[in-house]
């Protein structure tokens, strides 16, 4: 990754404006990662950022002599401030819950856009959650989310929890935020294709899900059907999810078929109301209710 900047190219330039103490804790903090030392890491890491971003914003210099120097010098100090950062989220992934979530937190008021704390998330997530911080997931993606607002790990921890509390408008916002941020992205560098799929079926079948869900309840049938099509297969393992699928395709089909004049669609919402009646749930009666009358609906119909 980073980061090799020959010192000698400051000291050739003339007297540093930090001095020595940034050159020393640069080494420092890559022998503290090479040698896992947390608490130095941690350290070391703000002290050589404070002293980096120090170093960057001193002033530009007005002659051509004295502006090669600064500009190497600006360039060095950015290579180490990006370095402290990398080193607080190469030690984070690699510890244990209570750890990462400590260097995490560093790193994330250190730079809450750094670069390293975008794929970090997942793991911070997971590391509050062994940890008995569960409660506190939720605040940290809805942070995540100013900085990275297209965060999947974020999203869709923001989809399940607006959805719980009944936000409804919220939760269709991040779920449709969800299925076009998974939709566009390509599976990340070190993540192999089977763990990037499973990921990416997870999130989809929330987003998909939810976006569905609330639509229909909204009476936007359309895009329920669209959505609802696409959760159903991913959401195959999870009963009660499956049966309210099924539940608002019956629905939403049922409605559309009725504004077009649609036989065959009002029939294959019966279809999906009977299926979601075999399926134990909340919904289990009212689904088979549902498919009685819409089978009475469509035999009127040519």
């Amino acid at each position: 990754m980073l980061f090799v900047t020959s010192l000698a190219i400051l000291l050739a330039a003339g007297p540093s404006v930090f001095g020595a103490s940034l050159d020393e804790n640069y080494q420092s903090l890559q022998d503290a990662v090479a040698k896992k030392d947390v608490a130095q890491i941690k350290t070391l890491a703000v002290q050589t950022s404070a002293q980096a971003r120090e170093a960057i914003a001193v002033a530009e210099p007005t002659t051509n002599e004295e502006k090669t120097a600064w500009k190497q010098r600006v360039n060095f100090a950015k290579d180490v401030d990006s370095y402290s950062e990398y080193a607080l989220f190469v030690t984070a992934i690699q510890a244990e819950p209570a750890t990462t979530v400590d260097l995490l937190q560093t790193l994330e008021k250190q730079n809450p856009k750094s670069k390293y704390l975008a794929d970090a998330y997942a793991t911070y997530f997971y590391a509050l959650h062994k940890t008995g911080a569960s409660a506190k997931i939720p605040e940290v993606a809805e942070k995540a989310l100013t900085n990275f607002p297209d965060n999947a790990d974020a999203l869709a921890i923001m989809a399940e929890e607006s959805y719980s509390k009944k936000q409804m408008d919220r939760a269709l916002n991040y779920a449709s935020r969800l299925t076009a941020s998974l939709n566009k992205s390509a599976k990340p560098e070190g993540v192999s294709a089977g763990d990037w799929e499973r990921k990416r079926g997870a999130g989809l079948a929330s987003g998909y899900w939810i976006a569905g869900v609330v639509q229909a309840e909204k009476k936007q049938y359309f895009e329920a059907d669209r959505d609802l099509r696409a959760a159903l297969p991913l959401v195959s393992g999870n009963e009660t999810r499956k049966a309210y699928a099924l539940f608002y395709l019956g629905l939403a089909n049922y409605n559309l078929g009725k504004m077009t004049m649609k036989k065959a669609q009002i029939l294959e919402a019966v279809k999906f109301s009977q299926d979601a009646a075999s399926i134990k749930s909340p919904l289990a009666q009212q689904a088979w209710h549902n498919a009685l009358a819409m089978k009475d609906e469509a035999a009127k119909m040519r």
